[in-house]
Order: C-alpha cells, then structure tokens, then sequence
C-alpha cells in the first residue's frame, strides 16, 4: 500500500492554485518552480527533469531540472532519466521503470522512474521524468496526478513557445520595417546624386546654349561632388554587406592613432572650413595595433555626421591612455538624439528620423563604424542630452588573434 499523500478528490482549492499558476506567472521557470514546490508533498521524488525538443536542432534538451532528498545529495552520480526520456519520445506513451534489484546500501543505483509525454507545440515533444532513488514504486494514483502536472507543465511551455514566437515576428517585423525603410532611403539617395549628374551633364550638352568656362566648371564641380556621393554610398553598402557576413580582410599593423584622427580633421576642414574642432590629447599617445585605413573610415563617420546633424556645433575630440587600452571621445554641443533612438542608433539602416529630410544617409555609417571596431577587440557607445552627443570608443593596444 502506497503511504504517500495523494491529493483528495475533493480538494479544489488546490488545484484551482495549481491552475492559476499557468495563466499568472510571468516567469515560465518561476511557474515550474512554483508547482513543483507546491506539488512535491502530493508526489515525492528525488530528481525531476523536463526535457524539451529544440527547434532547430530537433534534439532533446533539458529545459528544466531540480533535485531534492537523495538526488541533490548525490549530485552527479544520480541518474536524471536520459534514457527512458529517449524512449517515451520514440514510442509516444507512458513508461515506468523500476530497478531489476533494489539495493537498500545504495538507493542511488536503484531508481524507480517515471516518464510522461508531453506536446506543447506537434513538431517539439517533450517528457516529464520523475524519479525516486529506492523507491516507492509509483502507484495508480501517482501517475494520475503526475498527468495532471503534466498538462500544467504542457500549457506552461506552450506559453513560453508562444512568448518566443512573437518576440521572433515582432523582431522580424523590425528587420522588415528597417529594410523597408533602407529601401527608401536608397531610393531616394541614389535618384538624388543621378538626378544632379544627368541635370548638370545634359545641360552641359545642350547645343543651343555656350556655356562661359567658369559656369562650366561650376557644373562639372557639382558632378564630381555628387558623383563623390554616389560612390560614398555603393561602398557603404558593399562594407555592410562584407562586416555583416564576416568576409571582410584587415591588414592589421602598427598604427597611430593620433596621426589618423589629425589627418581627418584636416580632411574636414577642407569640405567644412568652418567646423570647429577641438583636440584634446595626452602627451606620448602610444601605437595600437589596427587597421588604418578602417579606423581612418569611422572618425571620418563621426566627423562627417556632426556636421551632418550639428554643423553649427564645437567638436571635442579627446584621446587618453589607459593601462592597456586608449579611450576616444567624439563630443560635440549639437542638439543631441531623442533618448528613444539611442538603443537603435547602431543598427543597420536605421536613421534618426528626420522630418525636414535635409540629412541624407543611408543608415549603414555607424552599423559599419561598430563592426570595426568589434573586429579591433574595441567597443563603442554613445549617450546623448539637449547639450549634446558623445561617441566613447575604446580601442585595446593589442588584437588577439589565433594562428
């Protein structure tokens, strides 16, 4: 005669507890552990694992397990139902398992197990395994109730499932709206800088019309700039495409990092004579090890967008040292980014809207500054108020690379 407590049959409260577990719990690990905390007096065990079919891999996992008593005391040792967990997946049904012996030296080495099936989803069964090391054997009413928290266990894990699934399509919905914007935006960046060439060049072409010399380079400036434009955004695109699938090379040498910011600097001084640009540098800046043409393209990046946003604004560039590693800060006094965006602010495609459209971009410039410098073993951030953006870059001395 099986002494365990069983649930009585009239006791409802119980079970309506158990029930509301399922549709209150906004944690599916908190739920699990709930019920069976609030279940183990009705039916013991020592170990309790739940295993789950991945999605992918359509391998069995385990999604869950706890050990108590015996189990949590022999640790490793103890079995955690691997086995009968295989079969009750291959043959869909019930399974006990009781020891051919049972060794009351050892109880470890004499587990009485107990497999359940359960579906929460039809392409990704799972199995309840309860076990008991020495036994009792599991009676009728044990199993009955273990059914019951097997349904519990299924709604719960469906619940997961279904979180899951709609943090993918909300995520998908994301990447399709970025796309879709991308799209846009390259649209009308493309039919921008097309639209000035083929203008200026038919214009230029016109018979009935002499154009004076100074009038004709006027023109073929706007040309060549926007034919700049134009080449700009095919190698934006290109360098998205090749950081994204890893099939980028860097030639990574000695580098000076000093140097390489001066060099932009004077570079925008040329496009944009009047940004005020301030540099802050410690004395004796040691070399890193990177690549600089790459490195060169992200401070042109950030310069190049603070005159975008904030071409009226002062532009602090500060370069410090640091044990093994050199700290680089873009500050400029410009309005700043809506705190909203600044999560988003490195993914691909995005741009901070712009309701006067007087900023053009493709939304891939610092998508492609933050690859780089995770290939350079560095991290970059930014933070942002009504005083002003800063871009933090941290840049290591030293890559560490295998081979």
């Amino acid at each position: 005669m099986d002494k365990q407590k069983q649930p009585r049959g009239n006791n409802k409260t119980k079970l309506l507890t158990l029930c509301s577990l399922v549709s209150r719990a906004a944690n599916w690990k908190d739920a699990l552990e709930e019920i069976f905390r609030k279940t183990r007096e009705d039916l013991i065990f020592d170990n309790l694992v739940v295993y789950q079919t991945d999605f992918e891999s359509q391998r069995l996992d385990v999604l869950y397990a706890r050990a108590t008593g015996r189990g949590k005391s022999a640790e490793a040792d103890a079995s955690w139902g691997e086995i009968i967990s295989n079969r009750v997946l291959q043959e869909s049904k019930i399974i006990i398992e009781k020891p051919e012996t049972n060794n009351s030296d050892d109880r470890i080495a004499s587990p009485y197990l107990l497999g359940i099936p359960i579906y929460p989803a039809p392409n990704l069964p799972g199995v309840l395994v309860y076990i008991r090391f020495g036994g009792p054997a599991f009676s009728r009413q044990n199993i009955q109730f273990a059914l019951f928290i097997a349904d519990l266990i299924t709604s719960i894990i469906r619940k997961k499932c279904l979180e899951e699934f709609v943090t993918t399509l909300e995520n998908e919905k994301a990447v399709a709206k970025l796309q879709a914007d991308f799209i846009n935006t390259i649209s009308h960046e493309l039919r921008s800088p097309l639209g000035f060439i083929k203008g200026y060049t038919t214009t230029l072409l016109r018979k009935d019309t002499n154009w004076d010399q100074s009038t004709q380079n006027d023109f073929l400036e706007i040309i060549e700039r926007e034919t700049n434009n134009l080449t700009d955004l095919i190698d934006d695109l290109l360098d998205s495409s090749r950081l994204q699938s890893g099939q980028m090379k860097f030639d990574f040498q000695v580098v000076r990092v000093d140097s390489l910011i001066r060099d932009e600097v004077n570079r925008a001084h040329i496009t944009n004579p009047k940004q005020e640009i301030i540099l802050d540098f410690d004395h004796e800046i040691p070399t890193i090890e990177g690549d600089a043409r790459r490195l060169a393209q992200v401070f042109d990046n950030l310069l190049s967008n603070s005159a975008k946003y904030a071409p009226e604004a002062q532009v602090v560039i500060k370069l410090t040292k640091n044990q093994n590693h050199l700290d680089l800060q873009f500050k400029d006094n410009g309005p700043g980014i809506p705190e909203q965006f600044l999560p988003k602010i490195f993914t691909r495609f995005f741009r901070v809207p712009d309701k006067s459209m007087k900023v053009h971009g493709s939304g891939l410039g610092l998508f492609i500054c933050k690859q780089i410098i995770d290939s350079h073993e560095g991290t970059i951030c930014v933070s942002s108020s009504e005083n002003g953006t800063t871009f933090i870059i941290n840049l290591p001395f030293a890559i560490s690379r295998s081979g």
